[in-house]
């Protein structure tokens, strides 16, 4: 999908297409942050690095993160 599908999808009047996009929008983000994560610890990042760059604590991103990325 392009930007201007995207963008179209994104600005829809109807909310049943809107909320498919925030779906969407919203799994792919988490699949980019586990995959970030992942690599950061992967590079020697700690818990409070990664919650850092993220802006929140590190014991929320570990909560978050902890169980699945060692």
């Amino acid at each position: 999908m392009d930007e201007m599908n995207i963008t179209k999808v994104v600005n829809s009047d109807d909310p049943a297409v809107g909320l498919r996009a925030a779906l969407a929008l919203h799994r792919l983000a988490e699949r980019v942050g586990v995959s970030h994560v992942t690599a950061a610890r992967q590079h020697g990042w700690s818990w409070q690095q990664i919650g850092e760059a993220l802006g929140v604590t590190r014991q929320s991103v570990h909560l978050k993160y902890g169980k699945d990325i060692k």
